[in-house]
């Protein structure tokens, strides 16, 4: 059940976004679209509540429960940059918004651009691996925890890998081309001139 619950949570994610967009560009209502895009956090309150009933109701904890708790925490750390990623590019594409902003290629710029991107990362991860920890917590020692201790293990390696591409353009940060223009802006910054 709690399988079936993710994927129906992961296809509604997508179904109240394109509502959200529709109703912002299509029906002229940008108030109401975003009403819709706020009720994105709902479908994790409920996949978060399941998923504590059913430990609670005494299902052992398995790869089902990790997921889901990995599932919340990628949602936290990378929903809203999904969005406004999402909505950029629909409001250039079909209603004429401006081009979405590139992310910076060479130096600086770009090792900043690498430690925002990785800070959505290591939220997502922290906040997977701080939800399967009360999962272990809520089961406690009579239970059998192993497959929610690998999750975390998983979220470590998500962190830890961040942490070495987001170093890596700090360390050894490319450098531009001598005719190259580089005074772009980041990609999750608006441009100055909305």
């Amino acid at each position: 059940m709690i399988a079936l619950l993710i994927v129906a949570c992961e296809v509604a994610f997508w179904v109240l976004l394109a509502a959200g967009l529709a109703l912002r560009y299509v029906a002229k209502k940008p108030r109401l679209g975003a009403a819709v895009l706020l009720c994105e956090p709902l479908l994790e309150v409920v996949l978060l509540v399941v998923t504590a009933i059913d430990l609670k109701n005494g299902a052992e904890p398995d790869w089902k429960h990790g997921l889901a708790a990995v599932y919340i925490g990628f949602t936290v750390g990378l929903g809203h940059s999904t969005i406004k990623w999402v909505d950029a590019r629909v409001a250039h594409r079909w209603f004429g918004g401006p081009p979405p902003v590139k992310p910076p290629k060479y130096g600086m710029a770009r090792a900043v651009h690498e430690w925002r991107t990785a800070a959505r990362w290591i939220l997502a991860a922290v906040v997977a691996a701080g939800l399967l920890q009360a999962a272990i917590w809520y089961v406690g020692s009579g239970g059998e925890t192993d497959s929610l201790r690998n999750w975390q293990q998983k979220m470590g390696w998500v962190i830890g890998i961040n942490l070495i591409i987001a170093g890596g353009y700090t360390v050894w940060p490319k450098q531009a081309p001598k005719d190259a223009v580089t005074d772009r802006e980041p990609a999750d910054r608006e441009p100055a001139d909305r």
